[in-house]
């Protein structure tokens, strides 16, 4: 059975260590980390720290595996947007990517941003976990 995809959807991933990892969807199937790690939704804060922000191929949102467990809306479509992400190119340099638009920048406005990027289930529970294997086998942008 294949769910429907709804943006301000909160997902529970759960995690090998017993707890569970919360997001809530934006555009472009990315999940918003919360900072909070649960047993349960009902742990969950009221306020929107994250973690992360992880774009995740569309099948994750739908297969069941991750469970919805609540919405919580956005106050406007403009909130629903991911923040800019950093796009690296073959020579190092990066670009910004912002609302499916790709633009030229420098070095200090992508240095610091996540690398805009689909993640896979595995790469995402060990992410969480601690594993930054998958983050450092990214390009990065150069100076």
């Amino acid at each position: 059975m294949e769910y429907r995809i709804k943006i301000g959807n909160v997902y529970e991933l759960p995690l090998p260590d017993g707890t569970n990892a919360y997001g809530r969807l934006y555009k472009e199937y990315t999940l918003a980390i919360y900072s909070t790690r649960a047993y349960s939704y009902n742990e969950l804060p009221n306020t929107e720290e994250y973690q992360c922000f992880i774009g995740v191929y569309k099948d994750l949102l739908t297969d069941g595996k991750w469970k919805v467990v609540g919405k919580r809306a956005f106050v406007n479509e403009e909130d629903a947007w991911p923040p800019p992400q950093c796009v690296v190119s073959a020579n190092g340099k990066g670009s910004l990517y912002y609302k499916g638009v790709i633009s030229d920048c420098t070095y200090e406005e992508c240095k610091g941003l996540e690398i805009a990027a689909a993640w896979d289930r595995h790469h995402v529970i060990d992410r969480l976990m601690g594993n930054s294997k998958w983050e450092n086998s990214m390009r990065k942008p150069q100076p």
